[in-house]
């Protein structure tokens, strides 16, 4: 059998078809929530994911162990691309997290994110015979630069996703428990510290709204009690797609974010209950599909990093579904696949393109 259609058919296709299926039914998420009032990013959407694909599926037939080589440029690449953004930064809601080349935006922290992963995957198998604290405090410099500098421009949620990864990775790769509970009860006890000296005051806001929503429903906990209403009022099977009487259509989902942060609320009350818990479902397929392909890797290398992008989407997924819910503060992460965003589509395409690369060079198939 030819190499190119041995490779081809060796594919994960539940993860193929979760990734597709998602990125689609995205876009038609994000038509939902903005037809009423400007096309563009839907326009966008669809032109993200026309280039995003490409790539995709070159990355998925290339063996993932050309990144031990190049790996630590990428690392590199990632932390100037975070250091630009303060002196060129195109800034959005008061936050400098973009770089503009040309007509085209992105954002620096997402393409930092798997590049980070990359690194933290190549040093963690490599250094298996140094001491366990040895390995905690290289691993915490390699997440602590890009997640400072993620913190500074100020993007919290993106920041947030460091923890989840870097607690995630040591765990696979053999720390002994008891340095990761003694890492889990400093952060616990770090949290004051940090919230009080290291946030803006927006983000206490968001902090303080999330512990009690009735603080100040027409500012500060606004956009969160408007979601609640939102996914409520979709009932058990939802309003249906283009309904007159939506939050959404109404103007009452913040118009800025019912696209991006807040695209579950949008299509919880279009879908309802069983909308909303099908997607759930779908988002725990992939993120099982992830661990199973980590499971299979060829070596530790592959494991780390199929663990590490898996656990970068949940902590996006958590923490997205959790903030339209009131279960989480709102951070301003996206939801995989679902959300506006170019960069953060190209981003998550390019990393399940790895996992699928994973796969298809498993033990005893490469």
């Amino acid at each position: 059998m030819h190499p190119f259609l041995k490779k081809l058919l060796g594919l994960n296709w539940l993860l193929l078809t979760l990734t597709l299926g998602l990125g689609v039914y995205g876009i038609y998420s994000i038509y939902s929530a903005t037809w009423m009032r400007d096309l563009r990013f839907y326009n966008l959407q669809i032109a993200w994911f026309l280039v995003s694909l490409p790539v995709f599926l070159t990355l998925t037939l290339l063996d993932y162990h050309w990144l031990r080589w190049c790996g630590f440029p990428l690392y590199l690449l990632g932390i100037g691309s975070l250091a630009v953004t303060y002196s060129s930064a195109k800034v959005v809601y008061g936050s400098g997290r973009w770089l503009s080349l040309g007509s085209i935006s992105f954002q620096p922290s997402s393409l930092a994110i798997v590049t980070g992963i990359i690194m933290l995957a190549i040093f963690l198998h490599q250094s298996h015979r140094l001491h366990p604290l040895f390995r905690i405090m290289v691993s915490l410099v390699l997440v602590g630069v890009p997640a400072v500098l993620v913190l500074l421009q100020p993007d919290l949620g993106s920041s947030l996703v460091w923890g989840f990864t870097l607690m995630g990775m040591l765990f696979v790769a053999g720390i002994p428990k008891r340095y990761l509970i003694v890492m889990l009860l400093v952060t616990v006890a770090a949290v004051p510290v940090v919230v009080y000296f290291g946030l803006k005051p927006y983000q206490r806001e968001r902090i303080t709204t999330f512990l009690n929503p009735d603080v100040d429903p027409l500012n500060t906990s606004y956009n969160i009690n408007q979601s609640l209403n939102a996914i409520g009022s979709g009932g058990l099977y939802g309003k249906g797609f283009r309904a007159e009487d939506t939050l959404n259509k109404l103007g009452y989902l913040p118009r800025a974010a019912a696209h991006n942060d807040f695209i579950f609320s949008v299509m919880g009350e279009q879908h309802g209950f069983l909308g909303g818990l099908c997607l759930v479902v779908t988002y725990a397929l992939l993120l099982l599909t992830g661990l199973y392909v980590a499971s299979q890797a060829d070596d530790d290398f592959g494991c780390l990093l199929a663990l590490g992008i898996t656990m970068m989407l949940f902590a996006h997924i958590f923490m997205n579904l959790g903030m339209t819910v009131a279960v989480t503060p709102v951070t301003g992460l996206p939801l995989p696949l679902m959300s506006y965003g170019g960069t953060f589509l190209f981003t998550v395409m390019t990393s399940l393109a790895l996992l699928q690369s994973i796969w298809i060079y498993r033990k005893g198939h490469g």
